[in-house]
């Protein structure tokens, strides 16, 4: 099976009354049954609204089973679904909103007001559908239910076919669009689900938004793949982590650096035998994902929680899992991302040739799980692959045993809690005020987050601003979780022969104090 359509088919005949998705607030359980209805359903609806085939349809809504039932519903149906990053600033939603083609957005009542202000911004009319977290859409006009006969006529997708355009922060200010083919999807969730030898019985705790590849990927499409299921609050909470664990026997979870810092400094505070609490044997291993894990950490979660911790490393454009670990009895390498799992994995130098073991030089993947391009950019879709391999524009090295190791950034991207942040666009935000002279927004290292956002300024000679004022435009304009934590007001901003601002030797000169301007 090649397409989201045929797996929830398949599940929804031969595992009708199995469990695939419960939702704890509104203590709601859907089957494959029901998922296989629910995706008939909405493509009678759209194919009743007279959405054409491979349409772009949005949604702007917090986790939970709705919103997981449109995300598969929508590309088993033969659309593209569009997930709009709930927590971007609305310069970023706004780009995408426009640049995705996006004609229906289904959103929540909690995100209607903000949809509101977004539209006004949009030059194009685009239908609204309320997402009802009990009930489900709130369709415009009433309609028979469809019928499996209903969602059988037309062209049905096909492995090649478009399924989901997802937005990921790239070099330049404004989001890419990554296109990924049912056979993406497909191939991602299958190599999760084969990298972690998930099967039928496997349950996930989904706690990670299904707005980013992480979520969307590795704890929604990995389920569908092995017939399992999953829980899907609407958010993470570090006090009902555990908890949830228990009460629904989940076996695994993906989170990431962030999270599991969270998970530790409350672990004192739980109400479990972490290791020996008969409430939680069930749970198998965390995953870990999206940021550099510390070696310290790996170990502290093993040690405070007595299970394992598998670190990997995925892309949006990759649709999810490169590399993992092994699973134990497995050799789990601390520091290392794992094994290619699903894909091939190669270092290459600036020529594009092959780089010795050993040596460092960017990771560049080739596989199935591949996306087809980046929506209405060859420029970006061109320079992003060498003879058929995709450049990660991260740099790495593979040790005598094909482990890989992640030894830098290519890319000038600030990686804020497993969120990719573009400094440009920050900077962009920046030179909109008028005292501001020089802006360079750079990623500092942070023990919760791995990087934090930080900024530099050159003020105008003249001019004043304060640290608050500029912080309070950026978070206006890019959202707060983007937002630099602090603005260093310095002289000059270190700069090339060319003019261009150095922008990795400012953390450098943040930490010696070379961070503020003469008096």
């Amino acid at each position: 099976m090649d397409t989201v359509r045929r797996y929830i088919d398949a599940f929804g005949a031969a595992r009708a009354d199995d469990v695939w998705l419960i939702a704890p607030e509104t203590s709601a359980s859907f089957t494959y049954a029901d998922l296989r209805r629910t995706a008939h359903q909405i493509k009678h609806r759209l194919d009743e609204m007279g959405v054409a085939n491979a349409a772009k349809v949005g949604f702007l809504a917090d986790n939970g089973g709705w919103t997981a039932l449109l995300y598969l519903g929508v590309m088993a149906a033969g659309r593209v679904i569009v997930p709009l990053n709930a927590v971007a600033g609305d310069v970023q939603l706004a780009h995408v909103l426009n640049h995705s083609d996006t004609g229906i957005v289904f959103v929540s009542p909690h995100y209607r007001g903000k949809l509101t202000k977004l539209l006004e911004q949009i030059p194009r009319e685009i239908n609204v559908i309320e997402l009802d977290a009990l009930d489900g859409p709130v369709w415009h006009s009433e309609s028979q239910d469809g019928s499996s006969r209903d969602a059988d006529r037309g062209p049905q997708p096909e492995a090649d076919d478009p399924a989901l355009l997802l937005y990921t922060s790239g070099s330049t200010g404004l989001p890419k669009g990554a296109v990924l083919s049912h056979r993406a999807i497909v191939s991602g969730g299958r190599n999760v689900v084969e990298g972690h030898q998930l099967s039928s019985a496997d349950r996930a705790l989904c706690v990670l938004p299904i707005y980013h590849i992480n979520g969307a990927m590795v704890t929604v499409a990995a389920p569908l793949i092995s017939g399992g299921s999953v829980v899907m609050p609407t958010r993470f909470s570090a006090s009902t982590f555990w908890p949830l664990i228990a009460e629904y026997r989940c076996t695994w979870a993906s989170i990431v650096p962030t999270i599991i810092k969270y998970l530790l400094d409350r672990a004192e505070q739980e109400p479990f035998d972490f290791g020996r609490d008969e409430r939680l044997r069930c749970f198998r291993f965390g995953r870990s994902a999206s940021a550099p894990l510390p070696v310290a950490v790996l170990a502290q979660w093993e040690k405070v929680f007595g299970v394992p911790m598998i670190e990997t490393l995925g892309l949006t454009e990759t649709a999810g899992t490169v590399a993992t670990n092994p699973m134990p009895p497995g050799k789990c390498k601390p520091g290392s991302v794992g094994l290619a799992f699903g894909n091939q994995i190669k270092i290459i130098d600036e020529n594009g040739c092959e780089c010795p073991t050993g040596a460092a030089g960017e990771i560049a993947i080739r596989g199935n799980n591949l996306l087809d391009h980046y929506y209405k950019n060859p420029e970006a879709t061109a320079a992003a692959f060498v003879q058929g391999w995709f450049r990660t524009g991260d740099l790495g090295m593979l040790d005598d045993d094909g482990y890989l190791f992640i030894t830098g950034r290519l890319k000038e991207l600030i990686i804020r809690g497993g969120e990719n942040i573009a400094p440009r666009e920050i900077d962009d935000v920046l030179y909109r005020h008028d005292a501001v002279l020089e802006a360079a927004a750079v990623g500092v290292n942070d023990e919760n987050y791995g990087q934090e956002v930080v900024a530099c300024v050159v003020r105008r000679e003249g001019f004043r601003c304060s640290e608050q004022e500029l912080k309070t435009l950026c978070e206006n304009a890019v959202g707060k979780y983007k937002a630099p934590k602090r603005i260093y007001f310095m002289n000059d901003l270190p700069k090339g022969p060319s003019g261009k601002i150095l922008r990795l030797k400012l953390p450098e000169l943040i930490s010696s104090g070379e961070s503020r301007e003469a008096k």
